[in-house]
């Protein structure tokens, strides 16, 4: 089977683009290859308490997220082996773990930034605008994010996204670590982690008691720098 290299460098030209922004954490180690690395985190790990404790960051940043970035190099060094044989044959295998593992780096990046101890409160100025437009008012958002989040069957992101056709914004769930913009389009603007390593180390099972301490310490500025940026170039990049 011919691996669909248009599709993968596609997938990793959005990928790569998305990560500069949000960890500025990419490195060249050759001219044919980048290294992804682990961001720090613009926060103490404590920073979020009560609301996230500093064991479920601890864990989640300095584990599951170091092992997709440790995934994403190692197989992408595959990746790059198996073209170079010649024959232009990868392994399914190699190419879907590739786009899980790069899609729990990318995501993982938003989700850091879109964090904040100061965080909290309702977002201001022409996000805040687009939210009452799109969704009647922000106490709509909240409730059709928080909603979504419930309904995910297993593991997931709940996403606010930037339609840059029809300019609007858009409340969609993606399963596992599939890529917002890759599964729909849109340029994702706010993601809620629902694996259950987001959570269940503070709340156990209880996702909801996860999902309404969150929204204290959402970054509305780091939100609508993105919304900014996505209708000012109405691109898909953030």
């Amino acid at each position: 089977m011919k691996a669909p290299i248009i599709t993968m460098n596609i997938l990793f030209r959005v990928g790569q683009t998305l990560m500069r922004s949000a960890t500025q954490a990419v490195r060249p180690v050759a001219a044919s290859r980048q290294k992804y690395s682990l961001p720090d985190l613009p926060y103490d790990y404590g920073a979020l308490e009560p609301h996230i404790s500093a064991e479920t960051m601890r864990l989640h940043h300095s584990q599951y997220h170091a092992k997709y970035v440790e995934n994403l190099n190692r197989l992408e060094n595959l990746y790059v082996e198996a073209l170079e044989k010649g024959d232009g044959v990868v392994p399914r295998a190699i190419e879907q773990d590739l786009i899980f593992n790069s899609g729990g780096h990318i995501n993982h990046s938003i989700f850091w930034k879109n964090l904040s101890p100061n965080g909290g409160g309702e977002p201001k100025g022409a996000l805040m605008d687009a939210i009452r437009r799109d969704f009647g008012s922000f106490e709509n958002l909240k409730e059709k994010m928080s909603v979504a989040s419930m309904s995910i069957r297993g593991a997931g992101w709940t996403w606010l996204g930037y339609n840059k056709w029809n300019r609007t914004l858009e409340n969609v769930t993606c399963a596992n670590q599939d890529l917002l913009h890759r599964a729909t389009g849109l340029t994702p603007l706010l993601g809620i982690d629902v694996w259950e390593h987001a959570y269940c180390f503070q709340h156990k099972t209880n996702r909801s008691s996860y999902i309404k301490s969150i929204w204290n310490v959402v970054n509305w500025d780091d939100v609508s720098q993105r919304f900014n940026t996505a209708e000012s170039s109405n691109t898909t990049c953030t």
